[in-house]
């Protein structure tokens, strides 16, 4: 089976994405059939040649996940992190309010005498 997928390129730090043709169970830095285009994570930069995805698509090729999610973002929207509450937030919370109280009652014992 032939896919459409992204071949990394370039440093740690400065990495670039090649889009090519390759076949599916081959190693990304391997051979690859046709070159479509490349894709820049820093400058979000995506020049894919349109004609040459098209006529891929109509011998067969499947398009793999990361570069569907880049053609079609409205189609994987991005997941909302949700913030959790946690025991040490808690904790800093209970003692405070115990404070408060025991303050309000010293403040009340020398105005009695």
């Amino acid at each position: 089976m032939i896919k459409i997928k992204l071949s990394p390129r370039g440093k740690k730090h400065q990495i670039t994405y090649r889009v090519v043709v390759i076949q599916d169970r081959s190693k990304l830095n391997g051979n690859f059939i046709d070159d479509l285009g490349f894709y820049t994570p820093q400058t979000k930069t995506l020049s894919i040649d349109k004609e040459k995805l098209a006529d891929w698509q109509k011998k067969g090729a499947q398009i793999a996940l990361g570069v569907d999610k880049l053609l079609n973002p409205d189609k994987y929207p991005k997941k909302i992190k949700k913030v959790k509450e946690t025991k040490e937030a808690k904790v800093e919370e209970t003692p405070v309010e115990e404070k408060v109280e025991v303050e309000e009652v010293k403040s009340e014992e020398p105005k009695t005498e």
